[in-house]
């Protein structure tokens, strides 16, 4: 009886970030003997026709939709480009797959009928409104999968991470003069307010069913 294969599936928009996850997604494949790669490229459907996940999250700019043959020519090419000097390690089997289907339901299910190992997913780490107006793949995935998830982020250079100022000298030394009793000096004390301290209070015998006393 021949051996099941180690499957690993990974989700491509054909971005940079998404060549990112072949590559981890072959590399964890050719771990594997037998093993197999599937690549695939999601699509929604729009207005009854099948429209690039692409478009549906940038925006169609009246742009004609690709179709479905080449779509899966850029799939190619994207595996051509990516896995090229890869390729060598013919224990891994590469196909591609165009899935009509919102794209972390049409990642999770294509994984659930393949039978997975694992399904890997990029993940563009945007932030504030854009995640919130276009929503994440990568965590629809995680909820929906029924196999092991492995999210790639982009390269630490690529991250949009907000800029944390260092702690202020003076408010440092007010901490020190004070043995803690004043945390911000006095320019940073109106915008932090009055320090409170919560002690937890004994319910027998209380008033109220309140547990915490300000002080």
């Amino acid at each position: 009886m021949a051996q099941k294969p180690y499957v690993v599936v990974v989700g491509t928009d054909f971005s940079k970030q998404s060549d990112r996850a072949v590559q981890a997604a072959y590399y964890q494949a050719s771990r594997e003997t037998p093993a197999e790669l599937h690549v695939v490229h999601a699509i929604v459907a729009v207005g009854g026709e099948a429209t690039s996940s692409i478009a549906s999250f940038t925006g169609l700019n009246g742009l004609p939709a690709p179709s479905l043959d080449e779509l899966q020519a850029q799939v190619r090419t994207q595996l051509d480009r990516v896995l090229g000097p890869a390729t060598p390690n013919n224990r891994v089997r590469v196909v591609a797959h165009i899935a009509i289907d919102e794209p972390s339901l049409g990642l999770a299910q294509l994984a659930s009928r393949l039978e997975a190992n694992l399904l890997v997913v990029g993940t563009h780490g945007r932030r504030g409104l854009a995640r919130w107006m276009l929503g994440s793949v990568a965590e629809g995935v995680i909820r929906c999968a029924t196999c092991q998830v492995l999210v790639v982020p982009p390269e630490q250079h690529e991250l949009a991470v907000p800029a944390i100022e260092p702690a202020c000298p003076r408010c440092i030394e007010a901490r020190k003069t004070s043995a803690g009793e004043q945390l911000w000096c006095e320019q940073h004390r109106e915008r932090h307010g009055r320090r409170h301290t919560y002690h937890q209070g004994d319910r027998a015998g209380a008033d109220t069913n309140f547990p915490l006393v300000a002080h």
